[in-house]
């Protein structure tokens, strides 16, 4: 009874003042700031504690504080304002001839590798689709998919998809880079133990190659030394390059990145090294259309980087 009744009090309106009244401390700033006069003001704000059943603010003379029960209604305010902002800037969008909009989140080897080149096709097929890209680590892309705030992603071969629905989108192999004096550099490979008595330069802590990496080293019954963590590749590879350790990174990246800054790159010879770059989505069939043709042209991109167009992966669920 409570819920229905707080959803007849939470219009658009008494949330934009609610969170108005946090963020400028005053109901009187607040007010001023969403032009509604104090008194109606006041009125909506009781209106809402009222349907709530608890006090959303203390009331001081300088000025109005969140209690705890505020704060958790604040936290999801800002969010809905957020979404109706989003879908107003997206409807904007479609009346001026946009057709489709794709959220898409996907790992950092993705994005350096594969995606600019893939996006950049695509979009030239289908000039009026906007695509939203944003870049988290494999297990964040999982977790995106799996809450609904991206239609597709793209992870790396070995992170657990729980219940998505995962195809094969490409494959690359990692290698080592450093300077061309590093006393690993004449090699035409090396296993990742061969590297474990040098200082290693490597990626954030949530990344897949971080974690190989150290798995790597304790199977080894090494212990792996790590002279810097950094964001991203790029800085992987001017770390490198400024002499502080090797770095691993796909292969890709070091044609994209690492050969224009001097550096050699030798292949590592470990099976982990060879990696899969996989599509997640919730349900293929749940997608929408313009979505739908996203995911069947990433589908199909090993095939065509490899010569075989016209080839396209079975879909698969994880297991």
């Amino acid at each position: 009874m409570m819920v229905n009744n707080l959803l007849r009090r939470l219009d658009l309106t008494t949330l934009r003042l609610f969170v108005s009244v946090q963020e400028e401390g005053t109901l009187t700033r607040a007010a001023a700031r969403e032009s509604i006069a104090v008194s109606a003001a006041s009125k909506r704000l009781v209106e809402l504690e009222q349907a709530i059943g608890v006090a959303l603010f203390v009331r001081h003379a300088r000025g109005m504080v969140l209690t705890p029960a505020g704060e958790t209604l604040f936290t999801h305010a800002r969010r809905v304002l957020l979404s109706v902002e989003t879908i107003g800037l997206e409807l904007a969008e479609h009346a001026q001839g946009v057709r489709g909009y794709v959220r898409m989140v996907a790992n950092l080897s993705a994005i350096v590798e594969f995606l600019p080149e893939d996006l950049m096709a695509f979009t030239q097929l289908h000039e009026q689709v906007k695509l939203d890209l944003e870049e988290r680590p494999s297990g964040s892309v999982v977790k995106g998919v799996q809450d609904s705030w991206a239609d597709l992603g793209i992870c790396s071969g070995d992170t657990e998809t729980h219940d998505l629905h995962t195809t094969l989108y490409r494959r690359d192999r990692l290698v080592l880079v450093m300077r061309d004096n590093h006393a690993l550099a004449g090699r035409k490979s090396a296993s990742f133990a061969d590297t474990l008595d040098y200082d290693h330069v490597g990626l954030h802590a949530d990344s897949s190659i971080n974690a190989r990496t150290h798995l790597a080293a304790r199977s080894s019954g090494k212990s792996l030394k790590m002279r810097i963590h950094v964001p991203g590749f790029d800085a992987v590879c001017r770390m490198a390059q400024a002499g502080m350790g090797l770095g691993v990174i796909p292969s890709g990246v070091y044609e994209a990145i690492g050969r224009s800054l001097g550096l050699t790159a030798i292949p590592l010879s470990d099976d982990w090294a060879s990696r899969e770059l996989k599509i997640v989505v919730r349900d293929p069939r749940g997608l929408s259309p313009v979505s739908q043709a996203l995911y069947d042209y990433l589908c199909g991109a090993e095939e065509r980087a490899a010569g075989n167009i016209g080839v396209k992966p079975k879909t698969r669920k994880a297991k």
